[in-house]
């Protein structure tokens, strides 16, 4: 069966690391760490979610679903057991996946999300991704200007513009399934059931400087996630591995080799 999730595979090891990126982002955003810690002796996947990067575009669009996906993923990869990171919207699929399939999970590492249900705070950015008109916008720096009316955090356009590509010569478009993604903005905040938990080993890494993890939220992990770690990455916000990488790589390889 041929799956229809693209990947990015490093390095050839028996040690496998898939990695689940977030929403609005895709496999490439985590090339930098994938490259290094595939050179430490992990074979390292970096996944694009349905509607996102280069995987498949799909009307449908749900955590069940892409827990679907990455099991036919690991299916046709022939990986059975495997150490999961996940940030953001990557992170409730594989805290969904844990514990749906325990069996399959060495070490469970959360960036950066909890498994409580978050209000929708994406709006401002799906709309204005979604207006953009490539029947006249002809270059990556009049995106950046069309955008910059409602996204002003230039750290967070330039993450949005690595959706655009060339779709013919002179026709910009974006990679990610918009519409679809549009219509189902709901699903990204939704909470973990509360049936759900993973006992196996599971760190979740928050960045100082972000609120999607709070203290309030420790309780509610440990509900799910018995023998989590909560730990901090200083001088980082919610994209923290890619704003202080070299705290959020010792962390994750501290917790994989359980060094203290």
């Amino acid at each position: 069966m041929n799956n229809n999730l693209h990947s990015i595979v490093l390095g050839a090891s028996s040690h496998k690391l898939l990695i689940l990126h977030g929403f609005l982002g895709m496999s490439d955003n985590w090339k930098t760490l994938g490259k290094k810690w595939s050179e430490l002796g992990f074979e390292v996947h970096l996944i694009d979610a349905r509607n996102h990067g280069k995987s498949l575009h799909s009307n449908d669009f749900s955590y069940a679903l892409m827990c679907a996906d990455l099991k036919a993923y690991i299916a046709e990869h022939d990986i059975a057991h495997f150490d999961l990171l996940g940030h953001s919207m990557g992170g409730k699929t594989a805290m969904h996946f844990a514990c749906e399939n325990p069996e399959n999970i060495k070490k469970l590492i959360v960036a950066d999300i909890a498994p409580k249900a978050y209000p929708p705070h994406h709006d401002y950015i799906i709309d204005a991704l979604k207006n953009l008109n490539f029947d006249l916008l002809k270059t990556r720096g009049e995106v950046d200007e069309v955008l910059s009316k409602d996204i002003h955090n230039p750290g967070v356009r330039q993450f949005l513009m690595k959706n655009l590509y060339w779709k013919s010569p002179g026709i910009l478009g974006l990679k990610c399934n918009i519409d679809a993604l549009s219509a189902h903005r709901h699903v990204v905040g939704q909470p973990l059931s509360t049936q759900l938990n993973f006992s196996g080993p599971s760190l979740f890494l928050r960045g100082s400087r972000s609120d999607y993890i709070s203290t309030e939220d420790f309780s509610a992990i440990k509900v799910h996630f018995p023998t989590a770690e909560v730990k901090t990455i200083e001088n980082a916000g919610h994209w923290l591995h890619a704003e202080n990488p070299m705290a959020f790589s010792k962390a994750v390889l501290d917790f994989i080799f359980d060094k203290e």
